[in-house]
């Protein structure tokens, strides 16, 4: 099992386990080379870490998203080489905001299996802040959790931050992102899409707009990241640098 660091303590099946898929899928990722070689330990048994875990869950949702595998290789590649496994949840937490639902229904067994920890009340509260799931409505209920999100927000549940400090940097995100994605809207149907349907009859138009938008989601998405964390890591020197 994991014990909470860095260090790779996974087995190949409590890997496939937490992170939802089947053994043979994680070996044949393996094989791919999308997912890095196991820590080989005694007895030669392959242990696995969070960032084997944070990839993972990276390349199902950009399979999710419609990726070929070939595109997924070619993603990876473009991301810088010492990305950590919080900056990997990061990826795939905003790659996951752009399908149309990535939430499930899970009982609270089956959250603590996916979450990878036992969670107290506590927890749960401030992963429901955080809009990482939503209680039950009555007792015994599912829980509805968005899987996009869960990795991250078990992660931050051991970082020191006030419930209320976690509610105002959420309203903060939801309104300066909502405000960026009505910006790519209104560019992407005033450059892109208004041409295109004065271009309906070209083939090879047609094509190429069936191609940009199968691609231009995680296109956006990493660009957004990286912007983003270079900004913030700007801000957080400027602000915490003392003369």
């Amino acid at each position: 099992m994991a014990t909470g660091t860095d260090e790779p303590t996974l087995t190949v099946d409590e890997l496939a386990a937490r992170a939802g898929v089947t053994v043979r899928t994680v070996r044949f990722y393996s094989t791919r080379g999308l997912l890095p070689p196991p820590v080989i330990g005694p007895r030669r048994v392959g242990h696995y870490g969070a960032d084997h875990l944070s990839r993972l869950a990276l390349i199902e949702e950009l399979q999710h998203q419609g990726m070929t595998l070939a595109a997924i290789e070619r993603y990876l590649e473009q991301l810088p080489p010492d990305l950590s496994a919080h900056d990997l949840a990061i990826h795939r937490a905003l790659v996951a905001s752009w399908a149309p639902d990535t939430a499930e229904d899970m009982t609270r067994a089956e959250l603590e299996k996916r979450a990878g920890r036992a969670l107290t009340e506590p927890d749960v509260d401030r992963l429901a802040a955080m809009g990482v799931l939503v209680r039950p409505e009555g007792d015994g209920g599912p829980y509805r959790v968005d899987l996009g999100l869960l990795r991250l927000g078990v992660e931050l549940l051991d970082v020191p931050i006030a419930h209320e400090t976690i509610l105002a940097a959420r309203t903060v995100l939801l309104e300066h992102t909502r405000s960026a994605a009505q910006e790519m809207t209104r560019l992407f149907r005033d450059q892109v899409w208004n041409p295109y349907r004065e271009r309906e009859g070209d083939p090879e138009h047609v094509a190429a707009m069936k191609s940009l938008s199968a691609h231009m989601q995680p296109i956006v998405v990493q660009a957004l990241v990286t912007a983003f964390q270079r900004s913030l890591k700007e801000e957080l020197r400027a602000a915490f640098t003392t003369e």
